[in-house]
């Protein structure tokens, strides 16, 4: 995310600190899509999904005057969101990660054209991340889809930017041995 895309999340942030609605909605309309897919990859249902995306943005109407500047205002709405499926899981004994799902989310930024070309190297790539460990797919995720930073990560996954830097580099050295063995040649960033 750029600086002065930052920028305009923290103005509509201190606006809905105001108890500014308009912000609020402004701030939903930004963010709830990313965060949805995102969530998605935790509950493997839609309706539950959709349910803690606008949990979390209840959460950033009532927290927004906390919010203390340690991280980009979307990387905080990620980590209340991820907190509340974390959260979640651990209510529900029976939840489990369902990364192909999400995975075969369209994104709506392609074209129908570059859909058709992707899907075959998509699949591909979805079972090779799906080979992953949990705390490795997650920071996949998190580089490659919601690209964010390691300083990002770090604060999402409430962990150290080393330990974070050393999942990266595990994550993406086994996904390149994992795409080598399919026949993929390096089919990440």
């Amino acid at each position: 995310m750029s600086g002065s895309e930052n920028t305009r999340d923290l103005e509509l942030l201190n606006r809905v600190a105001r108890n500014d609605r308009k912000a609020i909605t402004l701030l939903y309309q930004r963010h709830n899509l990313r965060l949805y897919r995102y969530l998605l990859r935790f509950t493997k249902n839609d309706a539950i999904a959709e349910e803690l995306v606008n949990e979390t943005f209840l959460d950033v109407w009532r927290s927004a005057g906390k919010f203390e500047g340690r991280s980009q205002v979307s990387s905080w709405i990620i980590s209340i969101g991820r907190n509340k499926a974390i959260s979640l899981l651990r209510k529900r004994s029976d939840a489990e990660l369902d990364d192909d799902y999400a995975s075969g989310l369209e994104d709506d930024s392609d074209t129908p054209e570059v859909t058709t070309l992707k899907q075959d190297k998509a699949a591909a790539m979805r079972t090779c991340i799906n080979k992953l460990s949990a705390e490795h797919r997650e920071v996949i995720d998190l580089v490659y889809y919601q690209e964010k930073a390691i300083k990002e990560i770090a604060v999402i996954l409430s962990v150290p930017e080393n330990t974070v830097k050393t999942r990266v580099f595990h994550a993406r050295k086994k996904l390149s041995d994992l795409l080598a063995k399919s026949g993929i040649d390096r089919g990440w960033p």
